[in-house]
C-alpha cells in the first residue's frame, strides 16, 4: 500500500494526469508478484545471498511478466511493464534486460525509487531498517546511476507527502487493520 501510494504521489508531482497516476497506484503493487516463483529459502534467508541464490532472485521480474498476462487492459500492461523493469538501472547495469535511461518505461523508473525507499526504511528478514537520512543519501548517491536523476529530485522535493504515506500505512497500522478485519 505504501509503495503504490508513493508511486501515485510521484506521478502527480511530475505532472501525470489523475488517470495515469491512478493506474500506477493500482498496477505497482504487482511489481514483485514474480517472487511467488522464488523459493522461501532464498526469499527469507537472513543475510547476503550467494551467487546462485542471487541469480535465482533476479529471475523474479521475468516470472512476474509471465504471471501478468499480455492483456488489452492498460493497467494490466502497466503492471507487466513495472514487474519487468523495476530492477533496471538508469546507467544500464540493471536486470533483466539491461535497459538504460529513457529505455526504461517511466512507470518502472517511478516504481524503482518508491520500492527502494520503502524497502530500505523497512525491516526485512535479511536486514534491519535504515535511518531515513541514510536512505535519502542512498537515493542522492545513486541518482544518475541506479535512478532517474529527475525523478529522484522530484521525489525528494515531496518527501513530506511521502513520509505522511509511510506513517499512515506503516506495518503496525496495516497489521492492526488486517487483524480487525479478521
Amino acid at each position: 500500500m505504501r509503495m503504490s501510494r508513493m508511486c501515485y504521489a510521484l506521478a502527480r508531482a511530475i505532472g501525470k494526469d489523475q488517470n495515469w497516476a491512478k493506474m500506477i497506484q493500482v498496477a505497482s503493487p504487482l511489481h514483485d508478484v514474480g517472487k511467488i516463483g522464488i523459493p522461501d529459502s532464498v526469499l527469507l534467508k537472513p543475510g547476503r545471498l550467494n551467487a546462485e541464490e542471487l541469480e535465482n532472485m533476479r529471475r523474479h521480474p521475468e516470472i512476474g511478466a509471465k504471471i501478468i498476462p499480455d492483456h488489452a487492459s492498460e493497467v494490466i500492461r502497466m503492471a507487466r511493464r513495472i514487474s519487468l523493469t523495476h530492477h533496471e538501472r538508469w546507467d544500464g547495469t540493471g536486470y533483466p534486460a539491461g535497459l538504460q535511461g529513457d529505455e526504461i518505461p517511466l512507470e518502472g523508473r517511478i516504481a524503482a525509487i518508491c520500492d527502494v525507499y520503502d524497502a530500505l526504511l523497512s525491516d526485512r528478514p535479511y536486514k534491519k531498517s535504515w535511518d531515513k537520512e541514510l536512505v535519502i543519501a542512498y537515493l542522492q548517491g545513486n541518482s544518475g546511476s541506479h535512478f532517474d536523476p529527475h525523478l529522484v529530485s522530484v521525489f525528494l522535493s515531496i518527501l513530506p507527502e511521502i513520509d505522511a504515506i509511510s506513517s499512515r500505512f506503516d506495518d503496525d497500522t496495516q497489521a492492526r487493520t488486517v487483524t480487525s478485519v479478521n
